[in-house]
């Protein structure tokens, strides 16, 4: 007879105190919904404090598991302890589960903004800050909830003026600033769709993106400040406008202090006034925005969120997960190419001051995000598992050097956490901070698993998934996993997920981006560990997207650039995670007859990203090679050579009979064993 035996359970790195538990929004929701929609009690034994729940992590467990199982309840639940305003009621909130296609509290109408805007309303929050706005000074300068009001107000009726309605586009290039949250809640509180990118992105990766909506209403910086200079993009602007024909109107905000392009607008001619904000109730499915994800192949992915959905994921996600409400401050190191952005300014949907900071991460050194969250009294603070690796490698030591007593959590997204991040955080910063690793996608503009108030954390994992989100682990056969590595797929509907692509008539694209592997579930393009303890591990991506400081970007974007220029015969360019939290972006180049990869060259294909597609996308790298391997059908093996690269076996990463040149490979093989590029040993299995 043999006995089998289990490693011990590790330790947390940290806990919760009980009154800590017991003042979080997440341990009286559980209570409200208990008591009124048929959640497990939180108090799993018999005689347990009323006030706190015996296990917290059990009834975590517990509420999670309702949540997914009881859709209808749990999402009622969600909306009336949020008190969200339906101008029309919705009922049943989940009229059909089915995945793609699920339809939510139809009938409802309501509006994203006006929920945004009220906490302005409430007694003694009129001048309070509802905005927190930096550049690389680091002096911070409020909006308050008045002003923002206002703001919103005036720049809502001009765009009613100009002929907006309710499903036109108003499209935004504007970095972190005060004016692109204004647009953005303008937008919609006309009904509009809000779409954005970032001023550093070129012209040819904005048009790949605004193009496709085809706004009506351009608004659009002179330029921007980064890492100590100033970046003019006026020309670009010009060939925005000059490629954009369905733009009625361009509003041009000065933020290097020019005058308006002739036909432009002023911005503080149309947001000056004190204009109370009107509101236009719109379906619950309306659209919101739109976000872009990039695929391996073709334009960016257009991912239509709706007013009802983002507005029920971030009421929940901000303020059960991130326990966030009236009092605290929210600053998240983001730009508005990125989810995290959108993610960001919904924080005033909890009545929390949203600290926006324009500029280089790194400027004038190391701890700049550090010293926003210092001097904006963060109390959660939100930046890159890359950024936390760097400070700890430069040796910052934010916790001996600065005053973060106002900090509770610290969260990263972007890429997953490594257990030595967790370390430097916790000895670094605080031994009582909250960390709180994140996993989400610009996708579903939220969070799969990451943060819970109410549960431990330990070392390289995620405390647990999301209420809502029926997060599993799944072999390549739909089978379940528990404690082995499996792809990322959610089995029910989350409310976030996309209506549709805004460039995909029938829904062709939609489907096979989520749904052609397992058919009805969607299927993120994570690698998962889902751990017998209930934390999650995210392992890294499982397709070939480019994921660069959480801005994702697709390598046919890469691919268009670099092989435009005569030196280069073909490419491939892949992202790889490192043990140590780094992201390696190597760019592999087979050359034209003749030519020598040399320094000259280097500068060439370096400068041509930068300028034509995006400085953040620049890769790490340029590696001669020659031949790029195909599969039998002529396209790139991205995936199985990023699995080489990070140590899995050859005959483990790819289908030698699939391939059109196996010889190929074998330079990225020797790669990864000259590098020693691993990065878990069941990667990719």
């Amino acid at each position: 007879m043999t006995t089998e035996t289990h490693a011990p359970a590790p330790e947390p790195l940290w806990r919760p105190d009980p009154e800590r538990i017991a003042a979080a929004t997440l341990t009286r929701f559980h209570a409200f919904a208990a008591q009124r929609y048929g959640a497990p009690s939180p108090r799993l034994r018999p005689g347990a404090p009323p006030s706190l729940p015996d296990d917290p992590a059990a009834g975590y467990a517990a509420l999670h598991h309702w949540s997914v199982t009881s859709l209808d309840a749990f999402w009622r639940a969600v909306a009336d302890w949020f008190a969200v305003d339906f101008r029309t009621p919705g009922e049943p909130a989940l009229a059909d589960p089915a995945m793609p296609g699920a339809r939510w509290f139809p009938g409802a109408t309501l509006n994203y903004a006006e929920h945004a805007l009220r906490a302005g309303l409430e007694p003694g929050r009129a001048d309070a800050p509802a905005l927190l706005c930096l550049d690389e000074r680091q002096q911070p300068e409020p909006v308050s909830w008045t002003e923002l009001r206002h703001q919103v107000g005036s720049l809502a009726a001009a765009l009613r003026r100009l002929g907006v309605r309710p499903g036109d586009r108003v499209s935004g290039y504007l970095p972190n600033v005060p004016q692109a949250v204004v647009a953005l809640l303008a937008s919609a509180a006309v009904g509009a769709v809000w779409t954005s990118c970032a001023p550093d992105f070129g012209a040819r990766s904005v048009l790949d993106r605004f193009a496709q909506v085809e706004p009506v209403v351009l608004i659009t910086v002179d330029g921007y400040r980064y890492g100590g200079k100033e970046h003019d993009r006026r020309e670009t602007v010009a060939e925005l406008r000059r490629e954009l024909p369905t733009l009625r109107a361009v509003i041009h905000v000065p933020l290097l202090g020019t005058r308006a392009p002739e036909g432009a607008l002023e911005w503080a001619e149309l947001t000056g006034g004190e204009t109370e904000p009107e509101f236009t109730a719109v379906p619950f499915d309306h659209p919101l925005w739109v976000l872009y994800s990039s695929g391996t192949t073709g334009l960016p992915k257009a991912i239509v969120q709706s007013q009802g959905g983002i507005l029920l994921e971030h009421l929940k996600q901000l303020g059960l997960h991130c326990d966030l409400g009236p009092g605290d401050r929210l600053f998240w190191y983001t730009s508005t190419g990125w989810m995290m952005w959108n993610f960001l300014v919904s924080g005033l949907l909890t009545g929390t001051t949203v600290v926006l900071y324009d500029g280089s991460p790194g400027y004038p050194a190391t701890d700049a995000q550090w010293r926003i969250a210092e001097r904006t009294r963060a109390t959660v603070f939100g930046t890159s598992a890359a950024y936390v690796m760097a400070c700890a490698k430069a040796g910052v030591r934010p916790g001996r050097d600065l005053d973060l007593s106002a900090t509770r959590c610290v969260a990263t997204t972007g890429s997953p956490l490594p257990p030595d991040g967790f370390r430097w955080l916790h000895e670094e910063v605080d031994p009582g901070l909250w960390i709180a690793s994140v996993s989400g996608g610009t996708d579903v503009c939220s969070c799969f698993a990451g943060a819970v108030p109410t549960l431990p954390v330990y070392l390289g994992e995620l405390q647990a998934p999301c209420l809502g989100t029926d997060l599993r682990s799944w072999d390549p056969a739909g089978e379940p996993l528990v404690d082995e590595v499996g792809e990322l797929v959610v089995t029910t509907p989350m409310p976030s997920m996309p209506l549709r692509f805004w460039n995909d008539p029938d829904g062709t694209r939609y489907r096979e981006s989520y749904f052609d592997t397992y058919p009805g579930v969607w299927r993120h393009g994570d690698w998962i560990t889902l751990t017998s303890r209930g934390t999650v591990v995210i392992h890294g991506r499982s397709d070939s997207t480019l994921n660069r400081q959480g801005v994702r970007m697709g390598s046919a974007d890469i691919y268009e650039v670099v092989e435009r220029l005569p030196q280069i015969g073909e490419s491939l360019v892949l992202g790889v995670e490192q043990p140590d939290g780094g992201y390696w972006m190597p760019l592999f180049v087979r050359l034209a007859e003749g030519v020598v990869l040399d320094d000259a060259l280097r500068t060439v294909i370096r400068t041509a990203i930068r300028e034509q597609l995006s400085p953040r996308h620049v890769p790490d790298e340029i590696l001669a090679v020659d031949a790029v391997p195909h599969t039998l059908t002529g396209k790139r093996l991205e995936v199985p050579v990023k699995r080489l690269l990070q140590g899995t076996p050859l005959e483990k990463a790819v289908n030698a009979g699939s391939v059109d040149d196996i010889g190929a490979l074998r330079f990225f093989e020797r790669l990864a064993r000259e590098r020693a590029i691993v990065s878990d040993p069941d990667y990719g299995e």
